[in-house]
């Protein structure tokens, strides 16, 4: 599972992207390892960066590939490199489609003849192939029964008969697929939402996805994008008034789906110098502190709570937590007793292995335990990665994730 926190994660995915001397003669299992867990977390763009810096036409690699071009609408670039190299197709129902793709339904029908009459198709393949490529292939109107297996490939063709697979029940990068400019927008705004609740998201591809709808109509998603449409506008007027009025329910809506993070990016700079009144100055402080900027934030406002503006500059000498896990984050960002485990990980230069460790360690201990959120940030700073503890600190204090 992906870490609670954004800063956990946005690590996570750098040490996946990081690279790293793998054990000698584990160097593709490593590499595959590091691309199927970024497809887990839906981060298919940073996947195919690693599939790219390799060898796409590595048959392991390729059949990823094709599975994140799928996904994103972009299979096309995948069938021709399948046309170039027919070796390269991972399945028979995978060469088929692209031939299809590529225009060449004869061939395609041919081929789907061919494995028809060797039986190395699988029944249900073979329908959904036949539909595909020509409905009067199939003497039956009857709608497909629910696949017993679900794939990119699959889904994709399903889509094309008209009988789409809704993305809620399929594993998350499967919301990609709802990204694209084809899909509805409330199919859009859906997985941009389900996608930024696992921090899947950016801010730049939330902001643009809520750009391009229009609430149509009223409660859930059509309430959080006209909230998000009220405080753009208001903010692009430069209107003080406005924002104070609309930021909090633009907040509250960005809370619900996790997405306040991305909510930083977006509005924090804009917000910095402008007099908010109310609920909205708090919140405002708050994405200031949340966002890539915030030390030099908590360095120039002064009216900050006493701890998190000493986490934030990163000058604890007068830290007076409050709470037990007030003291436990205290404890991370000074101390130095790092846990057995990790430390003999960091002695044998095993970096990658300990930061794993102490992105586990933490997130176990924002559930509540807090001398494992303590072990966390020690781990991290003995790493080296002390912008990633306080960030990590002042998350775990800001963020509602109980929820």
């Amino acid at each position: 599972s992906a870490p609670t926190l954004p800063a956990l994660r946005d690590l996570l995915t750098t040490l996946l992207l990081a690279q790293a001397d793998a054990p000698a003669g584990a160097e593709q299992g490593v590499l595959l390892a590091r691309i199927d867990k970024l497809l887990d977390l839906a981060a298919l763009d940073d996947a195919m960066a690693l599939i790219d810096a390799a060898d796409p036409t590595d048959p392991a690699l390729f059949r990823r590939w094709f599975d994140i071009a799928l996904l994103t609408g972009t299979e096309d670039r995948a069938c021709r490199a399948m046309q170039t190299s027919p070796g390269l197709a991972p399945t028979y129902p995978a060469r088929i489609f692209c031939l299809a793709r590529n225009g060449d339904w004869m061939a395609a029908a041919l081929t789907l003849n061919t494995h028809r009459a060797l039986a190395d198709v699988a029944p249900e393949d073979e329908l959904l192939l036949s539909r595909f490529l020509d409905a009067d292939m199939d003497d039956t109107d009857a709608t497909l029964p629910a696949p017993d297996r679900i794939s990119p490939l699959i889904f994709r063709m399903r889509e094309a008969i008209g009988e789409g697979l809704p993305t809620q029940t399929l594993p998350l990068a499967f919301a990609r697929a709802d990204l694209r400019d084809i899909v509805g927008e409330k199919a859009r705004l859906d997985a941009a939402e389900r996608l930024a609740l696992h921090g899947a998201l950016s801010a730049e591809t939330l902001q643009q996805v809520m750009a391009k709808a229009t609430p149509a109509a009223s409660g859930g998603v059509w309430d959080r994008l006209a909230a998000m449409r009220a405080l753009t506008a208001a903010v692009a007027a430069q209107d003080k008034d406005a924002v104070s009025d609309a930021l909090p329910q633009a907040w509250d809506a960005m809370r619900t789906i996790r997405a306040e993070a991305q909510f930083a990016t977006l509005f924090a700079p804009a917000l910095r110098a402008m007099p908010l009144t109310g609920p909205a100055q708090d919140i405002a402080r708050t994405l200031g502190l949340l966002s890539d900027d915030y030390e030099t934030f908590a360095a120039a406002t002064p009216a900050l709570p006493a701890l998190l503006r000493a986490i934030a500059t990163g000058d604890l000498s007068d830290a007076d937590p409050a709470t037990a896990m007030e003291e436990a984050v205290v404890a991370g960002l000074t101390g130095t007793a790092v846990p057995d485990g990790p430390q003999r990980l960091l002695d044998a230069d095993k970096l990658g292995e300990a930061i794993l460790a102490a992105i586990a360690v933490f997130d176990a201990g924002a559930a509540g335990d807090a001398r494992s959120v303590a072990d966390g940030l020690q781990v991290l700073r003995a790493a080296g990665l002390d912008d990633t503890a306080r960030r990590t600190a002042l998350q775990l204090l800001l963020l509602d994730r109980s929820r």
